[in-house]
């Protein structure tokens, strides 16, 4: 690895002057820094920024760690904080905990080793330790998709309760009683939440019930796998309405019942996912949602990040359903 100290003898100048004109190159006279920057280019050198921010006690990264990056939603979200902290000079690092609390712990360490500016975290399970690991050191913290407690962290969040229930009280609008919310697993707050405001929706209706399918992963695959499991059920004992926790659940799910030729979607079986991610409207059948407002669930994120609102600001977004053909009343 280049060093300074090679390219400050190959341009015949101090090490102080290399230092000043990677700083401050308006300082250095201009053959001078004429000669440093081709043999910085001669030498192949790289500044070691994390050194250097150490050594000036500040950081022009972010970390950001998601839950899921194999989420459409997640994806998108990460593209717009991205975007919102480089107008504010700063760069995103991202990583995935992929619902792993152990991967988790691993990034939070190395966060907080690499004394980035910040942190957004999309938590698995509990990180109050991590925290405030993170806290002594300065480093703020935003949580992203949860709330907390206000004494603790600021943190942005949408209203999932709210959301379960305009999916089930919106299938129900339809004419369907028997609902079933696609899921999981118990635990995991955005399933719960969203389970808890379907079951509030169904309760308000005389006759209307609700079960529950639980699911190892949320991924395409095992939304068709609930679509085959469904089929093998006789007709009057599936669900005429199904709410899936995410749009992938959904996708699959409908690809299983409308290639079967088996059911009708949405006049058997009405299907409604949550998240309204990019292709939700190009779903083999243009797939109703629960949208989540990302751009700005991700400027409300980076903005509690740099101190705006207030440090422990627990913003609450809230979700907006939009109908689309899987459970348009014809």
């Amino acid at each position: 690895m280049t060093t300074m100290q090679q390219v400050a003898l190959r341009a015949s100048v101090s090490p102080a002057t290399v230092s000043k004109f990677l700083n401050t190159p308006h300082r250095v006279a201009p053959p001078t820094g004429k000669r440093i920057a081709e043999a910085i280019e001669e030498l192949g050198y790289v500044r070691n920024d994390a050194a250097r921010q150490l050594r000036a006690g500040s950081s022009t990264t972010i970390g950001l760690l998601a839950f899921d990056v194999g989420n459409p939603f997640f994806v998108d979200l990460a593209r717009r904080m991205e975007g919102y902290a480089a107008g504010q000079g700063l760069s995103v690092l991202l990583a995935n905990s992929d619902g792993s609390n152990e991967r988790e712990r691993g990034y939070l360490e190395l966060f907080e080793q690499q004394r980035v500016a910040g942190v957004l975290v999309s938590p698995v399970g509990d990180i109050e330790q991590q925290l405030e690991r993170l806290h002594r050191r300065d480093i703020p913290v935003v949580i992203v998709d949860k709330q907390v407690r206000p004494d603790l962290n600021a943190s942005v969040s949408i209203d999932d309760v709210e959301g379960g229930y305009m999916a089930a009280a919106h299938l129900i609008s339809r004419g369907c009683q028997r609902l079933a919310f696609v899921g999981g697993p118990a635990g995991l707050r955005q399933a719960d939440d969203r389970l808890a405001g379907a079951h509030r929706a169904a309760e308000a209706h005389q006759g209307v019930t609700i079960e529950t399918i639980p699911v190892s992963d949320r991924s395409v695959d095992e939304g068709r796998s609930v679509g085959e499991r469904l089929l093998l059920r006789p007709a009057a004992e599936r669900p005429d309405g199904v709410f899936a926790m995410n749009d992938r659940l959904a996708f699959g799910l409908l690809q299983t019942l409308v290639v079967s030729g088996r059911v009708r979607v949405p006049d058997e079986i009405a299907v409604i996912g949550y998240d309204d991610i990019e292709f939700a409207s190009a779903a083999v059948v243009p797939l109703s949602t629960i949208r989540q407002p990302r751009a700005e669930f991700a400027r409300a994120a980076v903005e509690l990040l740099s101190g705006a609102g207030g440090a422990h600001r627990q913003v609450v977004l809230e979700p907006q359903l939009v109908v689309r053909e899987s459970t348009r009343q014809r």
